[in-house]
């Protein structure tokens, strides 16, 4: 984000950057299979145990934010502030570290002065673990009629929400913890 950008307020931010629903697109897995490869071409392989496309945009038919999200998981010697100094120093910029309820480092890219670029992306990095992301996305590539339900749930909530991301990703969380957990008992491994 350009220091213009971060001087901005929240509710400038939430303006500039609305929460914006689109069908799904055909080149989200294109665009996740670059830009894994451009991770991959920077980080060595003993840093990196997994890169997984997660999030909506990894659900083919799935209403999104035309957003790729993507996780990735560093090995457990690695250091995590080393990995977001080089992660920053090839076009992402870190958003937000949380400590708890574990260490998560959140960037992006394709966050401009005019807007939203045509490619944007998230970027969370972790620790190697058992994460809900993986197995709620696999829930709902397997159950469409829990997408489509899904789908629906974002496009009512958009009116609401359409300016504060924060509120929008909290009104979700039943619904994503209810799924999360019956994806757990269904697939009963880690993912």
């Amino acid at each position: 984000m350009s220091k213009e950008l971060s001087q901005m307020s929240l509710e400038e931010l939430w303006t500039l950057f609305p929460i914006i629903l689109k069908e799904h697109n055909e080149n989200y897995k294109q665009w996740y299979d670059e830009e894994e490869s451009n991770i991959r071409s920077f980080l060595s392989r003993k840093e990196i145990s997994r890169i997984s496309h997660i999030g909506s945009s990894a659900v083919k038919g799935l209403l999104s934010k035309p957003t790729v999200d993507i996780l990735l998981e560093i090995t457990p010697d690695t250091a995590m502030s080393e990995i977001s100094k080089i992660l920053c120093q090839n076009g992402w910029t870190l958003m937000n570290t949380q400590m708890t309820p574990y260490l998560s480092y959140v960037f992006n890219k394709g966050y401009t002065k005019d807007g939203f670029a045509e490619k944007v992306y998230h970027l969370h990095m972790r620790s190697a673990g058992d994460w809900d992301e993986l197995y709620f996305r696999d829930y709902l590539i397997d159950h469409p009629e829990v997408a489509n339900a899904y789908g629906y749930l974002k496009q009512d909530l958009l009116s609401s929400y359409k300016h504060d991301r924060e509120g929008y990703t909290e009104a979700k969380t039943e619904f994503i913890a209810h799924f999360t957990k019956k994806a757990r008992e269904l697939y009963g491994k880690e993912k």
